[in-house]
């Protein structure tokens, strides 16, 4: 009984492997990706009135066409993986946007249907350099999480001191706590901060151009470079964990090359060693018996 069900998970287990080496084949992969940008432009095609009136109808086969397709994929992947597909956070988030595109596209959720365009993500899954910069963004949350707690610190202290100092003044820019957080992050983009702000402030407050050009200093220049430094940062890490990792690759290369040139050079040895043990046979079994 156990030899049958040995035999049984094996068997289960190539016809698993068949399906993920079929789904995993160059040309089935670059036609998912292709089938990707065409779903991806018949969404687009969607939007517009004129396309819907002339060529509507094909639209809407071509893209259940293309949903079927999708589902199919997803389905022998669940097949050939099991369970060790919801492992994987590129297929649940393959599973969530399928799941999505099967919704019916009713009123109330015709929002939902349009994020099938959120298939393009995928090609980050198939792109290494892609892969590798979403890895750096990942890999910076903690530092950038640092960084964004900074930049609200100084947004806070920067929006009472301006509501304090220009409230009564202008209401508009800084009457209260709320619009002057709006306000400091129009001058924060530098969007027309200088003659739409700073100068009319100014005419009032010919002081007030300190203020401006600390926090401008503060939140657009230190902050934002903090930010562009913990991303660089992350991106080093990362850079430098994988230049260890291909060295650990090489060296596990060469550690077998080497066990294999030895076990070549043992096999040879005893090669020789058996055919001289043959030879001595031979001599011993030609000699003459003794009388």
């Amino acid at each position: 009984m156990t030899t049958v069900d040995n035999a049984t998970d094996t068997a289960t287990a190539k016809w698993k492997i068949s399906i993920e080496n079929f789904l995993a084949q160059p040309m089935i992969q670059h036609g998912i990706v292709a089938l990707i940008f065409l779903n991806a432009a018949l969404l687009g095609m969607e939007t517009s009135p004129w396309i819907m009136g002339e060529i509507g109808e094909i639209l809407h086969i071509l893209d259940h066409a293309i949903l079927y397709i999708f589902i199919l994929e997803l389905l022998l992947l669940m097949l050939a993986r099991g369970l060790h597909f919801f492992k994987d956070p590129w297929c649940i988030f393959d599973f969530i946007v399928i799941a999505i595109a099967i919704i019916p596209a009713s009123e109330s959720l015709a929002v939902l249907r349009s994020l099938r365009v959120l298939r393009v993500l995928r090609l980050i899954n198939k792109v290494e350099s892609m892969k590798k910069v979403v890895r750096g963004l990942l890999g910076s949350l903690a530092s950038l999480g640092s960084v964004m707690g900074l930049l609200l610190v100084v947004f806070y202290v920067a929006s009472v001191v301006s509501t304090n100092l220009f409230g009564k003044e202008f209401p508009d820019y800084f009457g209260n706590l709320g619009a002057s957080l709006f306000t400091l992050f129009q001058i924060m983009t530098l969007e027309n901060w200088a003659d739409g702000i700073a100068r009319p402030i100014m005419e009032k407050f010919p002081m007030a151009w300190i203020f401006f050009l600390v926090y401008i200093m503060l939140s657009t220049f230190v902050v934002i470079n903090l930010f562009v430094a913990a991303i660089v940062d992350a991106f080093s890490s990362i850079s430098h964990a994988d230049a260890a990792e291909k060295q650990g690759i090489e060296d596990e290369k060469l550690r077998k090359l080497k066990e294999q040139r030895i076990f070549a050079q043992l096999a040879d040895e005893f090669q020789v060693i058996k055919t001289e043990v043959h030879q001595l046979k031979g001599l011993l079994a030609s000699l003459p018996p003794r009388r």
